[in-house]
């Protein structure tokens, strides 16, 4: 019987980083922490105390690390959502080329055919005049006014 629980505890400390994945619920908690920290730097702020709001700048980047790896370990533990079919250019020709905050796009790239489901991929809802758009394996949000981007994911789909 000794032996039995002592494999099990060894085998338990073996287990691969994609078997522990993070769950959703934890990435949700780290956006919590990070609006908490983004309070707590502007208080920090209005009172004028150097010390606090390094501290408070410290924690911000602290969260915005752990919920990057919280985040890249859901992704792994839900590989076939973030697995898209095979991306197609609105003309013939088209090269991907990457794209930064206030790329201007045609029409054509932000039609409904490249529309993506913000709940699906955990995206933060779009505002009105705005959508979540496919461009490669990347994910951008779009202004469909203007065309211009208004924020870039890279690498979003696998």
């Amino acid at each position: 019987m000794r032996k039995f629980i002592l494999a099990s505890a060894l085998a338990a400390t073996l287990v691969p980083a994609s078997a522990m994945a993070q769950s959703w619920g934890e990435v949700r908690h780290d956006n919590r922490e990070i609006r908490q920290d983004r309070r707590d730097l502007r208080d920090a702020q209005w009172r004028g105390d150097r010390r606090d709001a390094r501290d408070a700048r410290r924690d911000i980047r602290d969260d915005r690390r752990e919920r990057r790896e919280d985040w890249r370990d859901y992704r792994r533990a839900h590989p076939d959502v973030y697995r898209g079919r095979a991306y197609v250019g609105p003309r013939a020709g088209w090269r991907y080329r990457p794209v930064a905050v206030g790329h201007r796009f045609d029409p054509v790239f932000y039609g409904q055919r490249y529309w993506i489901d913000p709940v699906r991929y955990h995206l933060r809802p779009a505002a009105s005049g705005l959508r979540w758009i496919r461009y490669g394996n990347d994910v951008l949000l779009v202004n469909v006014r203007t065309g211009r981007v208004i924020e870039v994911n890279n690498g979003f789909f696998y």
